[in-house]
Formats: C-alpha cells, structure tokens, sequence
C-alpha cells in the first residue's frame, strides 16, 4: 500500500498478547470501549451525514473526519469534559470525541433552532459549551490563539484544567500557530496543540508546502516538547496526549503532538476540483490496511478485552443514536428570522445605553 506517511507502521495485533497498561482490569475495559463507541459515533455520524448531503436534506458543506476517528477521539479522551477544547473546519469529529449530544449536532447541520449554535453555525461553525468545546471554524487556525487565550485564563484563575487544540498540516504554516506557540512557550501555557496531519492542506501535499518532516519537530523552537504518533492508533494517541495532559497540569507548560492520519474522503465531500490529487490506490490502500476503528477492534479481539458481542451491542447502541439524532433534526424547528440579530453582542451587565432603558 502507498504510504502517505512511510515511517509510521501501526502494529499487527498479537494474539494472546495483553493489552497495554491503560485498558488493563475494570477502568481499562471502561476506556477501551469508549475510545470504540466515540470513534463509531464520528463514523456513524458522518457516515449519515454524506446519505443526507446527497439527498439535498443539508444547506451546508460536510467536512468529514472519517479515517481520522483514532486521532480525535484518544486525544479528546486523555481529557476531562471540564477541559476546553477547540477545532477546527472538519468540525463534527470534535465535539462527539468530546462527548456532545449527537441530536444537537445534527439539529445544527439541519440549521434548526434546537442546533448546539442555535441552527447559525452550520457544519463548520460548532461549538458546545457543555463538553467544553469553545468553538470550531472555517478560518485555517483561528482556532489557535483561542486555545491558547482559554489557557492563559486557566492559568490566571489559577485552575488545574487545560485546553487542547486541534488544527491541521495546513494551519502549521499560518502565522497564527508559531505566535500562539512562542508566547504559549514564553508563560508555559496549559495548552496541548494536537496537528491531525492527514497529509494535504485541501489539495496541497504537506512535502510541497513545508521543509520539513514532521511538524513535530517545530516545538524545539518554542521551548517545548513535540512528538509524532501514528494518527491510527487510539491507543497511542491517548498515550500521547495524556502524557501532554499531565505535563501541563503539573505546571509544565505547553506540547505539541502531531498524529499522522489520513482522510478518507476530499477535502469537503462532494468537492470537485479540476485536476484529481487523490490516488484511488493510496485511498482504498488506507481504507483496507488502516482504517483505525478495524484496528482498534482487531486488537481488541486479540487482547481478549471486548468480545464480539459486546463490540456488536456498540456499534448497535451508537447506530440507534445517530438515527434518533436524525429524526430529531428532522422534526426540529427552524429559528424564528428575528433570532438572526440574538447572540451578536455580548450581554454584560452594567453596559445598558440610556436607549435600553
């Protein structure tokens, strides 16, 4: 198979091996089988939502995270629902790694009133307060300084929380990212930035865009550690990250850790550009050999830690709440026009004109 990225091998499962130390006894197993319903959940998802692209049921573009699950959903899971969290444009996988509602997720692809964003933001402009997640956009990296903004404020507060920060190969070569990183290094910052490197900037690849390797390798120049993980495997990008968690909370300051994934879909789906960029070899070569969530379950039956059925009653379970999550959009209201002028202007107290009055 072609490899976007040829020094990363995930490896085989091992049968009869033991599980790695994080999914061993009781609270193992409990962290193996949310790291598989949260990346079935992104799947399913998703999987739903490029049905009703194509139906015309959707007034939004889908950016899709499928292949990238492992990626999203180990980093999300090495944090507390109380930590904050940012995105970026491919922007459904977040919030469900995060632990958000999936009707309301879909109530706001729909552009219903009962959406996380009111039915305002569409498929790129999530943001649930209630699992932390600050907010996602289709602007490459403006996501950063807000991750890091939400880290100085844990650390004035003087709170042991921290904010994690997702962006892409291509938001590591915007301005914005080396800025938040230098003054993130500077005050030692409780930020963990995560780059879900999939190996393209929309149809760019990442080797004609960047000098160098791996993104990773940029965080020397900020006074932090970087690391490279295998974007496939849950299993080591919690590892990763939980270890940037710790750091962070300890007072440590700021890490970067860059997974190398791939997605499985163009840029946006449906999205047609004039020359091809995408080898159906290379894709249907990720597809077979890499998918995360085939992998993660084949470990699963060699290590013996979900059987069959149970990982069946999943994958059932969270099926059953992405068709509930539809219907529930469906039968959603759409917002009342006049609600188009709410949310533009912050209501604070003390700040009335003597026209509010």
């Amino acid at each position: 198979m072609p490899n976007l990225h040829p020094t990363l091998e995930s490896p085989a499962p091992n049968p009869g091996s033991a599980p790695p130390e994080e999914l061993q006894g009781d609270a193992g197993k409990a962290l193996a089988v949310e790291m598989l319903d949260r990346m079935l959940r992104i799947r399913l998802f998703e999987e739903a939502t490029i049905k009703l692209f194509q139906a015309a049921e959707l007034p939004t573009m889908a950016h899709l995270s499928i292949g990238q699950e492992a990626a999203i959903s180990g980093a999300c899971l090495a944090t507390t629902i109380s930590d904050t969290m940012t995105g970026n444009h491919r922007s459904h996988g977040h919030p469900i790694a995060k632990g958000a509602r999936l009707d309301r997720l879909m109530a706001e692809l729909f552009g219903k009133a009962t959406g996380v964003c009111g039915g305002k933001g569409g498929s790129m402009h999530l943001a649930d307060f209630s699992v932390g997640s600050l907010g996602e956009s289709g602007i490459v990296g403006s996501a950063i300084p807000v991750a890091t903004g939400a880290a100085l404020s844990e650390q004035v507060r003087g709170t042991d929380r921290v904010s994690l920060c997702f962006f892409g190969d291509g938001a590591a070569n915007e301005g914005v990212l080396h800025e938040s990183m230098n003054i993130a290094g500077a005050w030692h910052l409780p930020v963990i930035y995560f780059c879900e490197n999939n190996g393209y900037a929309v149809s760019v690849r990442m080797e004609d865009s960047t000098a160098v390797p791996d993104i990773a390798i940029r965080a020397a120049g900020y006074g932090m550690p970087g690391i490279v993980v295998d974007g496939q495997d849950v299993v080591a990008c919690y590892r990763a990250t939980k270890e940037a968690v710790d750091r962070a909370r300890r007072g440590e300051g700021p890490s970067l850790v860059e997974a190398k994934t791939y997605r499985f879909h163009e840029h946006a789906y449906g999205l047609k550009l004039p020359e091809p960029y995408l080898e159906d070899s290379v894709v249907e070569g990720w597809r077979a050999d890499q998918d995360p969530i085939a992998l993660f379950e084949a470990r699963l039956e060699s290590w013996g830690t979900i059987a069959a059925d149970e990982r069946a009653d999943i994958r059932k379970a969270a099926q059953e709440d992405v068709d509930a999550a539809v219907e529930f959009a469906r039968e959603s209201p759409y917002p009342d026009p006049a609600e188009a002028y709410t949310d533009i202007y912050a209501d604070t107290p003390g700040t009335e004109t003597e026209e509010d009055r």
